[in-house]
């Protein structure tokens, strides 16, 4: 696994502006390089992910970075409706949309994970063996796209994940099987039965998420201090998914409160 570096922040607003500021300068020196068309970033979602995606849209920097060549990517999903509330995606949109509406980021360069499109009772009378089913199949066609867009074995500019007080990361959940997929080709799984609702979920696996360039992790508040520390006392516990959190560099932004018990 790469070497941890962790940041440590006075508060949550400090954090997110820290990593905002981080996204931004990464993706601008990123897309100066000779021969560089685009930059790949995954985003997460949750309290933090939000507070950093508000905190990368009210930052001066992004102001002139050309987003024209930023593809926007998700390192887990809500298996839900398109519309529902509960997306990653659709939290995210709310910035994203902005872009796309000014000309600045064409609507191509967004991919998002699939949604279940069975409707409300369907889903409701559907077995585990369905739901199995059509996770599988949204798995694979995330899987398919990163590939297409990515290459034979994509890999990722920039990932962002927040971490749950569980110490779960992306949806890879504490006991969970997923959390110990370790090949190589199995970049993308679904989720059912999820301990956090909602239920079904797809994500990223630690395989694809170790390629990433930049693996930045990040929680705040005290009641993220125990998966904090059980994510710093053992690497690869699966007990503590976050522990698994790897990538050519591996920086954890941190707030004093979560800190508390390292």
């Amino acid at each position: 696994m790469s070497q941890r570096k962790t940041v440590t922040c006075p508060n949550p607003d400090v954090l997110a502006q820290a990593v905002a500021v981080r996204v931004l300068t990464t993706i601008r020196n990123l897309l100066a390089e000779p021969g560089r068309s685009r930059v790949d970033i995954a985003l997460t979602g949750g309290t933090d992910g939000n507070r950093v995606l508000r905190a990368i849209g009210t930052d001066p920097l992004a102001d002139d970075l050309d987003a024209s060549r930023v593809h926007i990517w998700w390192g887990d999903e809500r298996f839900v409706p398109e519309d529902s509330d509960d997306r990653n995606a659709k939290q995210a949109r709310r910035f994203l949309n902005i872009l796309v509406e000014r000309g600045l980021m064409p609507e191509e360069n967004i991919h998002e994970m699939p949604a279940d499109t069975r409707d409300a009772a369907r889903i409701a009378a559907a077995t585990d063996e369905e739901n199995d089913a059509v996770l599988a199949d949204a798995a694979a066609a995330y899987q398919k796209e990163l590939i297409e867009q990515l290459g034979e074995e994509p890999t990722l500019d920039i990932a962002l994940f927040g971490v749950g007080p569980d110490a779960h990361f992306a949806s890879l959940f504490p006991g969970r099987p997923e959390v110990l997929i370790d090949d190589p080709h199995v970049l993308v799984a679904g989720v059912r039965d999820s301990p956090k609702p909602p239920p079904l979920r797809v994500t990223l696996t630690v395989p694809m998420i170790a390629r990433s360039r930049h693996t930045w992790v990040f929680a705040s508040g005290e009641r993220k201090a125990d998966a904090v520390a059980a994510a710093f006392a053992q690497p690869r516990n699966p007990q503590a998914p976050s522990s698994f959190a790897d990538g050519e560099e591996l920086v954890w932004y941190i707030d004093q409160d979560a800190a508390s018990k390292l």
